[in-house]
């Protein structure tokens, strides 16, 4: 799938999955346009910075891909360590978190 298109998934009849949609898709347009504009920059080949930057906003992009994927498959929200409910709040602020707190401290 390229970056650059947005996706284009067929709204479903519940709200809160397209709440969830339209925030994934969000953070997903924030994250490709910070990778454009690490593009623009020109940047060094040997700039380790740069390309550490662009690898991270990469991940995030494929671990937003895989929040989509848990959307349809109804697990999203559901911590991938321990089972349990991923916090609402959390996945506010990180959509596309696979993990509750406890879990993702452990995974650190």
């Amino acid at each position: 799938m390229s970056l650059d298109l947005p996706r284009t998934e067929p709204r479903s009849l519940n709200p809160a999955a397209d709440e969830v949609r339209q925030r994934l898709e969000h953070a997903r347009t924030t994250r490709l346009a910070q990778l454009k504009a690490l593009d623009d920059t020109g940047q060094n080949p040997g700039d380790h910075l740069m390309s550490n930057q662009k690898d991270a906003i990469k991940r995030v992009l494929t671990e937003i891909d895989e929040a989509f994927a848990r959307v349809e498959d109804g697990t999203y929200g559901t911590c991938l360590g321990c089972s349990k409910s991923v916090p609402p709040e959390r996945l506010e602020i990180l959509p596309h978190t696979r993990y509750c707190v406890a879990c993702q401290s452990r995974a650190a």
